[in-house]
């Protein structure tokens, strides 16, 4: 049963094109007034599931609900709930922007006279310009004025920043963060897995039409290998090698194709990574003097890369 807090709920959701399952037996809750990011490679089934929550796809098998209402069910009223941006923006070639822009939002619902003229300016877009005439970016930008001018309370979202440039990128992650602030929630696909990092709190991770993971943004980070570079005193190099191999979750990788060391006369860097928190790490350099340290940030795209290939690995007979 879906909880009165889960904006989109899916179980064993099944969506069958002939004999290719796009969606296969998948499970996922997405919890309203939050950002979750879909990640998948090609095929993975991701546009499928936001069809079958708009109601553009009807499901196999299976069950789908979105603010607990089967998209079938909802009609208008659960529709105008909705902003959707397609992978694919395809614009009427006939009117300015502004009129394209006027015409979507008769179908939308109510908008505040304001919204589009102040979030055209944001997105640095002329709207008096011919539609068909317009880049592709300034397509997407058409786009997403239409899918977030209403204040809808639920975003679904697919590649919405596809074509845009950096700091059209930038609006787009302040957008979603001030919508979100407001209640709303945003479900948003994405190869660009920073992006996710930077916007969600969690991500539903597909393969092969299934779920293989869902997880909140700062749990899967933790579960990344954070890269170090730590530089001592050449004579004590080996001691710090040492000490590093001898701690759980440190290990030493090879920066030079030799020991993952980089000398100078003076000072020997060490490279390698860290598995989990790095209490074990500082206590294997603290009693050694430090003259450089550099820790990275544990990155999204490590570990969904490693998930890709655990899935991969495990679906293999």
């Amino acid at each position: 049963m879906a909880d009165n807090r889960d904006a989109i709920t899916a179980r064993q959701l099944t969506k069958r094109y002939g004999r290719t399952a796009a969606l296969d037996g998948l499970d996922l809750r997405v919890r309203a007034g939050t950002v979750c990011g879909l990640i998948g490679p090609n095929g993975a089934g991701k546009t499928t599931l936001m069809r079958v929550l708009l109601d553009l796809a009807r499901p196999t098998s299976g069950s789908v609900s979105v603010f607990g209402i089967h998209p079938s069910e909802g009609g208008t009223e659960l529709r105008r709930k909705i902003g959707f941006v397609p992978g694919e923006v395809l614009l009427a070639r006939h009117g300015t922007g502004e009129q394209v822009l006027t015409a979507l939002t008769r179908l939308s619902g109510p908008v505040p006279a304001h919204a589009i003229r102040d979030l055209a300016e944001r997105f640095d877009v002329d709207l008096t310009r011919r539609a068909r005439a317009l880049s592709k970016g300034n397509r997407q930008k058409l786009a997403l004025i239409q899918a977030f001018a209403a204040a809808p309370p639920l975003l679904i979202l697919d590649e919405p920043t596809s074509g845009l440039d950096p700091l059209a990128q930038r609006e787009f992650a302040a957008l979603v963060r001030e919508h979100r602030a407001r209640g709303a929630t945003i479900f948003l696909s994405s190869h660009v897995l920073s992006e996710v990092q930077h916007v969600a709190d969690d991500v539903a991770v597909l393969r092969s039409g299934r779920l293989i993971v869902q997880s909140t943004v700062d749990a899967l980070r933790a579960r990344a290998r954070r890269r170090f570079a730590v530089g001592v005193r050449t004579s004590e190099a080996a001691t710090l090698i040492g000490r590093l191999r001898s701690r759980g979750g440190v290990t030493v990788v090879s920066a030079d194709g030799t020991d993952g060391t980089h000398r100078t006369d003076e000072m020997t860097t060490v490279t390698g990574s860290i598995e989990g928190e790095v209490g074990a790490f500082l206590q294997a350099i603290s009693p050694l003097e430090v003259l450089d340290l550099t820790v990275a940030e544990p990155d999204l795209e490590d570990v969904v890369l490693s998930i890709y290939t655990e899935s991969r690995g495990s679906a293999q007979p």
